[in-house]
């Protein structure tokens, strides 16, 4: 899911190794940053940003990968993010049966 992420980095010329590509997943899968954008932000910076030079290149490409991915809130004050559809679809093909994807379109929902 983030090796657009990672590749973007490594050829915005920050020295991103492949550890600390699997470092930010493992953290992400893990659930540090929960659903904020901000926290996400400052787990990707710390796992893949080690020298201060870096941090303008690695703002100017989180901005461009992760661009519309601003929160709202819903009526309790708890922020809501529009992730992209792909996202969602492939965390529905990871998390549901083909029959329950199934009947999801059956009523009017799309996983495709």
């Amino acid at each position: 899911m983030f090796i657009d992420f990672f590749l973007k980095l490594r050829s915005a010329g920050l020295p991103v190794s492949l550890m600390e590509y699997l470092t930010l997943v493992e953290a992400t899968a893990t659930g540090v940053a929960g659903f904020k954008v901000e926290r996400f932000y400052y787990l990707s910076r710390s796992a893949c940003v080690k020298d201060e030079r870096h941090l303008d290149r690695f703002d100017r490409v989180f901005g461009e990968i992760f661009k519309g991915l601003e929160a709202e809130q819903d009526e309790d004050g708890i922020d809501i993010v529009a992730l992209p559809d792909e996202w969602l679809r492939k965390l529905a093909e990871r998390h549901l049966t083909p029959e329950e994807m199934a009947q999801i379109e059956a009523l009017g929902g799309s996983t495709s």
